[in-house]
C-alpha cells in the first residue's frame, strides 16, 4: 500500500474526523472508500460517454429503430407478452 500526502481544508478535516469517529474507523478507511466509489463514479461515467458515443455513430449510419417498435416493447414490459428488445435494420 502506498502513502499519498493530501491538503484538506480545515472544514473537510473536521467533517472526515467526525465520520471516522462516528464509524469507528479510521480517516484512511473513510478516505479510501470515498475515493473508491468517486473513481468507480467516474469510470461508469465514461463508459457511458463511450455508449453515447457509439450510439450517436450507429445514428449517423443510419443504425436506428422506429419509434413505435420501441413503444410497443417498452409497453410490453412487466406483461405476459413482454417483447424483446428491438433491433435496427443495419
Amino acid at each position: 500500500m502506498s502513502v499519498t500526502t493530501v491538503r484538506l481544508q480545515t472544514e473537510v478535516e473536521q467533517q472526515l474526523e467526525a465520520i471516522a469517529s462516528s464509524l469507528h474507523r479510521s480517516k484512511s478507511w473513510v478516505i479510501n472508500q470515498a475515493l473508491t466509489e468517486y473513481i468507480d463514479k467516474q469510470n461508469l461515467e465514461q463508459e457511458r460517454w463511450n455508449q453515447t458515443l457509439g450510439a450517436m455513430e450507429s445514428a449517423a449510419q443510419g443504425k436506428v429503430v422506429d419509434a413505435s417498435e420501441v413503444h410497443s416493447w417498452l409497453n410490453s414490459w412487466g406483461t405476459d407478452n413482454e417483447q424483446n428488445a428491438p433491433r435496427s435494420g443495419e
